[in-house]
C-alpha cells in the first residue's frame, strides 16, 4: 500500500491539484514553516535520529506498565500475539500518514488533515480532538509521577500536593517554543523509561512471586478482555503527534526511519517486558506492574522512570499548546520572532493545558478511567483508522479518481478494513470505558475530588 504514495507529487498539474483540495490551502506558502535565515526562531531544525527518541519518549512511557496485566487476563499467547500485531499495524498506518505528510507538506496537525478531506467541521473536530487527548494524556502522566513520589515517600505527602509539584516541571520542559530545544531531554526520557523496564525485569527475576500461576489463554468475558487488551492497544497510541514531530524535521522524507526506530523498539521492548515480568509475578500482577515489585525495587523502578513521565507530561502539553499557537499566528512574525504578544500567548497555552491536565488530575476521582474515553473517541483513530481516510483520499485525488481506486484493489481493501478496526477500537473502547465507570460509582470505588 505505502509505497504507492511517492515522495513527489504526481504527474497531475497544479491546477488539477487545486481543484481536489479546499482553496485555502493554496493561499498561504506550501510549507507550515518557511526557512528564512532572519528568523530568531527556527523550526525546521530536527533529525530523524531525535525524532526517533522523541516518539519513543512520548510513546514508551506509562503505558507499559499495564502490559502484564493485560497477558494476565487475557493469557499469554493472545496477549503477546496482540502486542506484536498491534505494533507491526503501528508501523503500517505511520506510513500512510508519513506519506499524506509528504504530499501535503502544509499539514501541521490532525486538524490541517481533517481540513484537506472533510473541510472546515473535519479541521475542528479533529484539532478538538488532539487537544483534549494531549490534555487528558498530560493529566495520566500526572497521576503517573505522583504515584511515584507517593511511592519513593511512603505515602507521607498529600497526593494532591505531588500532582501540583510534578505539575510546574512539568510545565517547565513545555515551554521551549521549537522541539529541538527538548531533543536532548527525549533522548534522557528514553534511555531512563529503558533502563526502568531493564531494573523491573531484573527485580522480578530476582524476586519471583511463590506459587504463581501463568495463564497460556484465558476465557474472559468479551468487556474483560478488551478492558486488559486497550492497553497494548494504546500503548501505541502517539500517532496524534507525527504531523507535528514532522513538521519540524530538516528532512521530512526520513520521517519512516524514525517510525521504522520507534515501532522496531517500542515492539520489541513491550513484547520483551510483558512476558518477563508476567512469568516472574504471575496472574498477582499489579497494574501499574511496577506496584508487584518488592518496596526497594518499586521505589528504584518509579524513581528511574520519573524522567520519563515528566518529559512525556510537558511534551503532550507542548503539543496541544503548538496547535493553538499555529492555528492564531501561522506565517507570521509572532512565530519566527521573539515578540511580546508571541510569548505572552506560548506561555498562556502552556499554563492553560498544564492547568486543565492538574484539574482533571485531582478534581475527577475517575480520572484513571476516564481517560478511557478520549482514548477510544479519538486515538482510536489517529493511530489506526484516520490512515485508510489518508490512502483512500491522496489516491483518489492525486492518481486519478475511482479508476485509481479500482486499479489498486489490494491498497483499497487494506484502506476500508483499517478504517473499520478504527472504529471498533473506537465504539468498543468507548463501551467498556463507560461500563467500568458505572461500576466502579455502583461499587462505591470513587473517591472525592481535591482529596489527598
Amino acid at each position: 500500500m505505502g509505497s504507492s504514495l511517492e515522495h513527489e507529487r504526481p504527474s497531475c498539474t497544479l491546477d488539477e491539484e487545486k481543484s481536489s483540495l479546499p482553496s485555502k490551502n493554496w493561499d498561504r506558502p506550501i510549507d507550515v514553516f518557511v526557512e528564512d535565515e532572519d528568523h530568531q526562531i527556527r523550526y525546521k531544525t530536527l533529525s530523524w535520529q531525535f525524532v526517533s527518541f522523541l516518539m519513543i519518549a512520548e510513546i514508551v512511557s506509562n503505558g507499559m506498565l499495564s502490559l502484564p496485566n493485560a497477558l494476565a487476563v487475557v493469557g499469554i499467547v493472545p496477549g503477546v500475539i496482540l502486542i506484536v500485531f498491534m505494533g507491526i499495524f503501528g508501523l503500517f498506518t505511520a506510513k500512510l500518514l508519513i506519506d499524506f505528510k509528504l504530499n501535503h507538506p502544509e499539514v501541521h496537525n490532525m486538524g490541517d488533515a481533517g481540513y484537506i478531506m472533510f473541510g472546515p467541521i473535519g479541521r475542528e473536530i479533529l484539532s478538538a480532538g488532539t487537544i483534549i487527548f494531549a490534555i487528558f494524556s498530560t493529566g495520566s502522566e500526572l497521576l503517573s509521577g505522583q504515584l511515584a513520589l507517593s511511592t519513593l515517600s511512603d505515602q507521607g505527602l498529600c497526593s494532591m500536593l505531588l500532582v501540583g509539584i510534578f505539575a510546574l516541571v512539568t510545565l517547565l520542559i513545555a515551554l521551549p517554543r521549537t522541539l529541538d530545544r527538548l531533543s536532548w531531554m527525549g533522548v534522557v526520557s528514553a534511555v531512563t523509561i529503558t533502563i526502568s523496564g531493564i531494573v523491573a525485569m531484573a527485580a522480578a527475576g530476582a524476586n519471583p512471586a511463590p506459587g504463581r500461576i501463568i495463564t497460556p489463554t484465558s476465557t474472559a468475558t468479551f468487556y474483560e478482555a478488551f478492558l486488559a487488551i486497550t492497553n497494548p492497544v494504546f500503548a501505541y497510541a502517539g500517532h496524534f503527534m507525527f504531523f507535528i514531530l514532522i513538521s519540524e524535521m530538516r528532512e521530512p522524507r526520513d520521517a519512516m526511519k524514525a517510525a521504522w526506530c520507534l515501532q522496531s523498539f517500542a515492539t520489541t521492548f513491550y513484547a520483551v517486558f510483558a512476558i518477563v515480568m508476567y512469568v516472574y509475578i504471575g496472574n498477582t500482577v499489579e497494574s501499574p506492574v511496577y506496584l508487584s515489585l518488592p518496596p526497594k525495587w518499586a521505589k528504584a523502578t518509579f524513581g528511574i522512570a520519573l524522567g520519563n513521565f515528566l518529559f512525556s507530561g510537558g511534551i503532550y502539553a507542548h503539543t496541544s499548546a503548538k496547535l493553538v499557537f499555529i492555528r492564531f499566528f501561522r506565517h507570521s512574525r509572532h512565530v519566527y520572532s521573539h515578540t511580546l504578544l508571541g510569548w505572552s500567548v506560548w506561555t498562556a497555552l502552556c499554563v492553560a493545558s498544564v492547568a486543565a491536565a492538574f484539574v482533571f488530575a485531582v478534581a475527577v476521582p475517575i480520572f484513571s478511567d476516564l481517560i478511557g474515553i478520549p482514548a477510544s473517541l479519538f486515538a482510536a483513530w489517529y493511530t489506526y483508522g484516520i490512515a485508510g481516510f489518508f490512502w483512500l483520499h491522496d489516491t483518489y485525488h492525486l492518481e486519478g479518481g475511482k479508476a485509481a481506486l479500482r486499479r489498486r484493489p489490494v491498497g483499497t481493501i487494506l484502506a476500508l478494513l483499517t478504517i473499520l478496526a478504527g472504529a471498533f477500537i473506537c465504539v468498543a473502547g468507548t463501551y467498556v470505558s463507560i461500563k467500568l465507570i458505572a461500576e466502579s460509582y455502583a461499587a462505591g470505588l470513587v473517591g472525592k475530588p481535591f482529596t489527598c
